[in-house]
């Protein structure tokens, strides 16, 4: 009898980016991962081919269900309504001692944050920062060019804009191109926090953005966010769907696909950090558990 090899997750740079999940319990059913509603219908799920589910209020996940993702190397996390604000996510990898160390060590070295700092600042606007800027001075300035550049897809769009904002307490109270930047963004953070996990980097640990759960998550999306997501938003709030945020995650959906933006995540995540321009710490003195985890999948933060 010929044995099969064993299975092992397919990694994220070739993986689907997201699938938004609303109202059900996701459960594993007969070997198979499913969402099934208050009616007893069954929507299978390509677990393994996705590199983060996305939950929204009305969905309940069994322990099973947590269990098989975690294997699969499929990051589960649990958002407000259309996605607007992430709650919690599992870690399919989580941090790297390693990678871990190296990333706080370039966060709590004040010169090397810097670099860091202004590298992205560099990628995000095709022009170097300008010199002798603190981080919050680069943070204002940031600032300032962003609502500059929400202002001219708007324009672009001819879309009405009265600047960013909404309620995330409140979906329905915000104008249809917020509603719709805010489904964007909350696509991207998902994608960029599953890449970065996969990475095996901390989303806590940010240089731009601090002290939230997500800060790194927010530092790389800025990244891609206006060459993507944004102008999305806007073509499709020009189109005045009748539901909105459907139409971006659709779209937004599609475009990662097109655009390969898996793939270029944890490259980007490597060259920004390598500006820092400090080496990577060892680990000295490791010593083995008692009982070893089998070989990973190939994407470094991924447990065996």
């Amino acid at each position: 009898m010929t044995m099969l090899p064993a299975l092992k997750p397919i990694p994220i740079k070739e993986r689907l980016s997201m699938i938004f999940l609303e109202k059900g319990n996701l459960d594993v059913l007969d070997g198979a991962f499913v969402l099934v509603d208050a009616t007893g219908v069954r929507t299978h799920i390509p677990v393994g081919s996705v590199a983060c589910i996305l939950l929204e209020p009305g969905t309940r996940v069994s322990h099973a269900a947590v269990v098989l993702a975690a294997r699969a190397g499929t990051l589960l996390v649990w958002t407000g309504e259309a996605g607007v604000r992430l709650y919690a996510s599992g870690q399919p990898g989580g941090a790297r001692s390693d990678k871990l160390l190296y990333q706080a060590k370039l966060a709590l070295d004040e010169t090397a944050r810097l670099k860091v700092v202004r590298r992205m600042y560099a990628m995000r606007f095709q022009e170097q920062a300008p010199e002798k800027r603190s981080v919050d001075q680069l943070r204002g300035l940031e600032g300032a060019r962003v609502r500059a550049l929400y202002t001219l897809f708007a324009k672009q769009y001819r879309v009405p804009w009265k600047g960013r904002k909404y309620d995330p307490k409140d979906w329905d109270s915000g104008d249809v191109p917020n509603r719709c930047v805010s489904a964007a963004t909350a696509c991207l953070y998902g994608v960029c926090e599953a890449g970065i996990l996969a990475a095996g980097y901390a989303p806590a640990i940010g240089f731009l953005h601090t002290g939230k759960p997500q800060s790194f998550v927010y530092d790389v999306a800025d990244l891609f966010k206006f060459e993507t997501v944004v102008p999305l938003a806007f073509r499709i709030a020009a189109e005045k769907p009748d539901k909105p945020d459907q139409a971006v995650r659709l779209a937004c959906r599609d475009m990662f696909r097109k655009t390969k933006l898996l793939q270029r995540i944890i490259p980007t995540i490597e060259e920004v950090l390598a500006a820092g321009e400090i080496t990577p710490p060892k680990i000295e003195g490791v010593v083995a558990p008692a009982i070893l985890d089998e070989e990973g999948i190939g994407d470094d933060g991924h447990r065996g």
